[in-house]
This record gives structure tokens, C-alpha cells and sequence, in this order.
């Protein structure tokens, strides 16, 4: 495989003149998701971002991939029909990195909210309480019918009191019933947002990705960026994509198309280490209402549990984090619907917070507001001769659908055609992936006698990089698999060399935050972060002043940002033993 490295020195050295036809400015999941469309449809596209590819927005959800149950209330039918169906196709594309996920509801009442729910769809703007069994029956089975196309998993289950006390034995005995759906989940958003981008550049030669670049100026239709390297470019494109989420405001104004599109607001999450609380969950994830009749959830993540999440009125998308009083909100709320179980604040690992990039509204809750996405356009003026197409709101599990309803809109103002779908198209290492239990183990077993490794280990990197293990594992490195890492024991140097010399690495926080999840599991330690920055350095000629300058911007944002202070010993090893 060409070093891409050297791939993306040789596209820049290409790109004298500037001539582009789409530059996208923010490479979350829809700002990739558009580059990986409009690349395979032949269309030359530049995507840039201040940070990392996926390291704002799209790095802190819930980790879910679902079609939208609450959203049936405020009677956003076409929003949960599409997201069910993306939901699906999820499932299908990314199967290295999305599964299913069985979701547990806990119903206190046969009756409550119907009246509420009905003031609601018919334009109440007081937000919904309590959800009755008889409300949620019907919002389940809408959710059977609205995710039959392209259908992958079983239907609803509705389950009497002594039944659902059985599933889920910890839940309050104060429940009258309980319901069984089926969503799905993503174990590493960062990635897939990355391997979109990798998708993109592959499909078309004449594409180019570039994070860590600010966007230094804008005028008479020329863009000047200057990468974390000090390098300066020109970009003059035909049309200009704002995909900057809760950033979109600020994008238009530096671009001279001032306006207030975003009203976003702050979701927060944790992550406990809680192993008797993971067991007891059985794989499921519990879809459950707060005191306050704010939805919560809680489900098992690499071993941990994740809580969350808090919707809060927010418009600092630089400085946002998980506030101590939200941490009490989560541990409250579980407290109470698991009142068998022990939580307290030792128990925290890890805590996490993104800006939801949703549509200025002055709706009186932000659970009113809507998760639909919009796409409004800033026509060409005097001293800006690019339209500007603005992605504003939208769900993580929508990006697909979204990409292709935006990238039809520029084929169309570029008067170029469609090529090809992406509807059925695997991502990253979705690709070639083992379609059943038989192929799965035939895949384990050629991949490690080939790389000279046990089964077991070959597994364990297909479930974390799908088939893009076998190129891991095969590449020729001065690393091997078994030079593992200090405090995160099932991560190898090898792994790590991989990722800085083929993955676009710019700083160390894009490998423990983004391409890989050993910061969110807790893994990372003093000794172990000197490790992979060593590799790292060696691979991104890093002199020793910008290796102990990489290590100390990771230990301040933990600290700043995540709520976890780094010591010889992982936070994970400190609390007790890893879960399997």
C-alpha cells in the first residue's frame, strides 16, 4: 500500500493552481460523508478541518446508530423512516464497527402521557413527561413498521412485570411492564468518520483531505489555508460546503454570509467502570425516562458503562465538557431506576460532552427542537462569486442519507451526474467483511498464518479494525505484534506505527482519541503515552520538543475536557480489572 503520507505530499504538490471544485469546510461524519460521496461521483473536493476528522461533534454521541424512538412524539415520521433505514444499511456497510443493540424500556404506568403526547404532536410546546405502557406499545410498533425496509433485526417484545423483572433483575420493582427494541450501536465513531475520509480519497485521486488546517482568509473567491506544519495553500472552488456543525455561524461570517442558523445545545456523557453493572445489563442497553422526564440510557461500552446524556442550551462548542452537576444528574438517574446497585463518583473514568448542531429555534425545551436535517444556500455576491450549501442539524445516523441528498444538490448547480449509489457500499474496513460464522473463522485463520499470530489475536483486530487487521498485521514494520503497550496491554506497537504512518495523523491526540478508543476505555497511562508517542515520533519525524509538546496537550485535554488525570497506572487498572 502507497504511504499516505507520501500519497497526500504528492496530491499537494498537485494543487499549485487551487482549482477545486467543492471545498467542505468540517470533516465530522457529514462533512466525510459528503467528501466520500461527491469523490465517488468523479467531483474534485478539498475537505478541511481546524481539528481532526471527526474530533468535534461527531466524537461525542451516545454511540448510538438508531432510527429515533422519542422523535415518533413530536411526529417526525420521515426522520425516524430514514434514520431506521440508515440504521439498517449501518448494520450492512459497517459491520466492524456497528451491531445491534437489544434496548430494554422500563414502564412505570398503563396510561400516562397520551393526552401529553397528543398536545404535543398537534404543536404543544410543553415537552412530554411520563410515557405510559399503552403510549409506548404504539411508539414501538410505529418503529417496527417505520424500519421494515432493508429489515435486520427481530420486532418489538412487550413484557409483563414478573417477566421484565426476570430480563433485567436490578431494574426498580416499581415498574408495571417493560418492552424489548432493537437498535444498534458504534463502537468507534472517530474511526468510521476517518475511514469515510480514506474512502473518499481512494475513489478519486484529484480529492484532498486536509485536518489541522485553519481556514486564514476569504476574499474575491480564493481561500487561503495554512496547515499545523505552517504550510499555506490557495483553494478557488466553483462552490463551498459549510460542514463546520455548531461552528456553521462562525464559517459564514469569516466566508461574508453572516447569519444565525445554530441553536445548538450541550449533550454530556459518562463512563463508568461498573463490571457488575455491564453483567447485569446482558447486552442490553436500558432506554429509560430521568426524574425530570428527560430520556436517559445506560448499555455496556468496551467493558464499561455509558451514561448519558443531558440536553442544555449551549453556544461555546471550543470549551464544552461535563460539569460536576450534570455527573450527580447521571448518577441520580441510575441510582434510582437501579436501586440494587452501588454508583458513586469513583466509579467514573471517563466523561465526555459535544454541542448538537441543531437549528436556531425558540422552542421552550430543547427536546422540542427538531433533529431533522437542512441545507440552505448562500447564492453567489460581490466579492464571493461560490454559492455556500450550509449542513445544519442532522442525526449521526443519517449522514449517509444526508451526504447523498446534498451531493444531488451539487451534481446538479456543477451539471454533472450521478455515478454511483452509496446506499449498499461498505465503509473502511467494512469491506470484504466475513458475511457469516464460517467465513468469519476461515478470515481468522488465513489472516494469522500469514502474520504468524494466534487466532484469537487475529479476532481480536478484526472486531477493532475490520478487515484493515490483515494490512495491519502483514505490513512490513520495525515493530511487532507482541510489543505491547504500558497500561493498555491488547494494544501493540505495531497497531500504533500502522496508524501514524498510514492514517493521517497530525498529533498525538488524533491516535488515543480518535483512532483508537484507548483514552475513552481508560487504558492510557504516563508510561504507556511515552510509548505510542515515541512511535509516533519516529514515524512523523517529531523532534524531542514536539514529542514532550504532543504528550502534554493529551494530559491537559484528559484533564480539561474528560475528567481524567493520567499516572503511571491506567485509570482502568487503578479501579480493578479489566472486563473482558
Amino acid at each position: 500500500m502507497t504511504d499516505r503520507t507520501a500519497d497526500l505530499k504528492q496530491r499537494f504538490s498537485q494543487f499549485q493552481d487551487g482549482d477545486v471544485d467543492v471545498v467542505i469546510l468540517g470533516a465530522g461524519v457529514n462533512g466525510a460523508g459528503l467528501f466520500r460521496d461527491l469523490s465517488l461521483q468523479g467531483i474534485n473536493c478539498l475537505l478541511v478541518d481546524k481539528s481532526d476528522f471527526g474530533s468535534g461533534t461527531s466524537a461525542a454521541p451516545s454511540r448510538l446508530i438508531h432510527g429515533g424512538l422519542k422523535y415518533l412524539e413530536t411526529g417526525e415520521f420521515g426522520l425516524v423512516a430514514q434514520s431506521a433505514l440508515e440504521r439498517n444499511l449501518l448494520l450492512r456497510n459497517a459491520p466492524h464497527c456497528v451491531e445491534a443493540l437489544p434496548t430494554f424500556v422500563p414502564i412505570f404506568s398503563w396510561t400516562r402521557g397520551i393526552w401529553a403526547a397528543l398536545r404535543t404532536l398537534t404543536g404543544s410546546t410543553t415537552a412530554p413527561r411520563s410515557r405510559g405502557a399503552l403510549l409506548i406499545k404504539i411508539g414501538l410498533a410505529l418503529y417496527d413498521f417505520f424500519g421494515s425496509r432493508n429489515r435486520v433485526m427481530p420486532r418489538h417484545r412487550f413484557l409483563l412485570k414478573r417477566r421484565a423483572l426476570k430480563e433485567m433483575p436490578h431494574v426498580t420493582p416499581e415498574i408495571v411492564a417493560g418492552g424489548i427494541y432493537y437498535d444498534a450501536k458504534i463502537s468507534r465513531p472517530e474511526r468510521l468518520v476517518y475511514e469515510l475520509v480514506s474512502d473518499g480519497l481512494e475513489a478519486n485521486k484529484a480529492s484532498l483531505a486536509a485536518n489541522s488546517t485553519r481556514l486564514v482568509s476569504a476574499a474575491d473567491g480564493v481561500l487561503t489555508f495554512q496547515r499545523a506544519d505552517g504550510y499555506v495553500f490557495l483553494a478557488k472552488p466553483k462552490l463551498v460546503v459549510n460542514a463546520a456543525g455548531p461552528w456553521i455561524d462562525h464559517v459564514n461570517a469569516a466566508l461574508g454570509a453572516p447569519a444565525h442558523l445554530i441553536g445548538g445545545t450541550k449533550g454530556s456523557h459518562i463512563l463508568l467502570d461498573h463490571p457488575e453493572l455491564v453483567r447485569s445489563l446482558n447486552g442490553h442497553m436500558i432506554y429509560f425516562e430521568a426524574d425530570d422526564g428527560r430520556i436517559c440510557l445506560v448499555y455496556g461500552y468496551l467493558g464499561q458503562a455509558l451514561v448519558g446524556s443531558t440536553d442544555i442550551p449551549c453556544d461555546d462548542p471550543d470549551n464544552v465538557r461535563c460539569e460536576e452537576p450534570e455527573i450527580d444528574y447521571f448518577l441520580d438517574s441510575v441510582r434510582s431506576l437501579l436501586p440494587s446497585l452501588r454508583f458513586d463518583r469513583d466509579q467514573v473514568t471517563y466523561s465526555y460532552s459535544g454541542i448538537r448542531p441543531l437549528p436556531a429555534s425558540d422552542a421552550s425545551s430543547p427536546g422540542l427542537i427538531s433533529r431533522d436535517h437542512s441545507a440552505p444556500v448562500f447564492e453567489p455576491q460581490a466579492g464571493r462569486p461560490f454559492p455556500i450549501i450550509s449542513l445544519v442539524g442532522g442525526k449521526w445516523t443519517t449522514f449517509r442519507g444526508f451526504a447523498e441528498e446534498v451531493a444531488d444538490t451539487v451534481l446538479a448547480r456543477l451539471q454533472r451526474g450521478r455515478k454511483t449509489s452509496t446506499e449498499r457500499l461498505a465503509i473502511g474496513g467494512g469491506r470484504d467483511f466475513p458475511a457469516n460464522a464460517n467465513e468469519r473463522v476461515s478470515w481468522i485463520k488465513s489472516v494469522a498464518a500469514k502474520a504468524g499470530v494466534e487466532a484469537s489475536r487475529a479476532e481480536e483486530l478484526l472486531s477493532r479494525y475490520g478487515t484493515t487487521a490483515a494490512a495491519i498485521l502483514t505490513r512490513p514494520s520495525d515493530y511487532k505484534d507482541d510489543q505491547r503497550i504500558s497500561g493498555a496491554p491488547r494494544h501493540s506497537a505495531l497497531e500504533i506505527d500502522w496508524i501514524a504512518r498510514q492514517e493521517m495523523v497530525v498529533h498525538l491526540s488524533d491516535i488515543v482519541f480518535r483512532r483508537t478508543t484507548m483514552a475513552i476505555e481508560g487504558l492510557l497511562t504516563i508510561q504507556g503515552l511515552r510509548e505510542i508517542g515515541a512511535i509516533a515520533a519516529a514515524a512523523l519525524q517529531w523532534d524531542a520538543q514536539q514529542l514532550a509538546k504532543e504528550i502534554d496537550d493529551v494530559v491537559v485535554s484528559l484533564s480539561k475536557f474528560h475528567g481524567q488525570t493520567l499516572s503511571e497506572e491506567s485509570v482502568r487498572q487503578a479501579a480493578g480489572p479489566a472486563a473482558p
